[in-house]
């Protein structure tokens, strides 16, 4: 078995990248740990999960600070004020998912099979995104809604959060610039609010499982958060390029290897 510091870089660098690409950090965490051999704890995936949404909040700071500006102001209006309700409106489907989703399927839902066919799914959309008109320089709060609803959809491992809102969002017709930045604001609340729930529900079991030092814990944290601002920074380049698409090979075929080892038994 690999030293648990090799494990911890591993599994760092693979919420980080993955959290942002759309590609489901949820899914390749789970089958890295499936292959390492490694059950992470808790407190350890609390950690990874603390360094993704700390670097999009140091990455989006300019945008989050003017949002709140506006919100202080009670100005929603301007362009970015203009987010705030969009954002609340859009977390409401997000919420209301991630709810349903935690209670009724939960570790049900994350087997080789059924990832397998999200991968596929979210690869079909990516691939869909392709033929959007961007012929909408705002977000209407229609379009917030579906992107929502999308975001919410991403609690399936397969579907990938930022695959799921950027992907629906340009289907809508929303221009890519706008597309790309609310679509990462959105996930702001979101994931603070999956945090919270997470460390909740988790609160009695932190020191249960796996030993992770905190040395382990804080590489985990260091690897999650360069993986990450490298992802946000490939995610933009690609959206504004018109490649974001391309992400649809590697999900379709890793879709398709994982449906393969589901009926092979492994």
């Amino acid at each position: 078995m690999l030293d648990q510091l090799i494990i911890t870089i591993i599994l760092g660098l693979i919420q980080g990248f993955a959290e942002w690409l759309p590609i489901s950090s949820t899914a390749h965490l789970k089958i890295a740990e499936h292959f390492l051999g490694f059950q992470a704890t808790p407190l350890f995936n609390v950690f990874l999960h603390i360094g993704t949404i700390g670097v999009v909040i140091f990455y989006f700071r300019h945008d989050i600070k003017v949002v709140l500006s506006a919100l202080a102001h009670r100005d929603f209006h301007s362009e970015y004020g203009r987010f705030i309700p969009l954002i609340i409106l859009a977390t409401i489907p997000t919420g209301i998912i991630g709810v349903l989703y935690d209670l009724y399927l939960g570790d049900t839902y994350q087997t080789f099979l059924i990832m397998g066919i999200t991968f596929i799914i979210g690869a079909t959309l990516l691939f869909a995104s392709k033929f959007g008109k961007e012929n909408q320089t705002q977000i209407s709060y229609r379009e917030a809604l579906v992107m929502g609803a999308a975001q919410g959809a991403a609690s399936f491992p397969g579907l990938s959060r930022s695959g799921s809102t950027i992907s629906s969002g340009l289907l809508q017709g929303v221009k890519r610039e706008m597309v790309f930045k609310f679509s990462f604001l959105l996930s702001i609340p979101a994931i603070i609010g999956d945090l919270a729930v997470e460390a909740y529900h988790q609160r009695g079991t932190f020191s249960q499982g796996v030993g992770v030092s905190s040395v382990d814990l804080l590489v985990g944290l260091v690897c999650a958060v360069v993986a990450g601002y490298i992802a946000i920074v490939l995610v933009k380049k690609l959206v504004l390029t018109k490649r974001f698409h391309y992400f649809a090979i590697y999900t379709f075929a890793l879709g398709v290897i994982l449906i393969v080892l589901a009926l092979l038994g492994v």
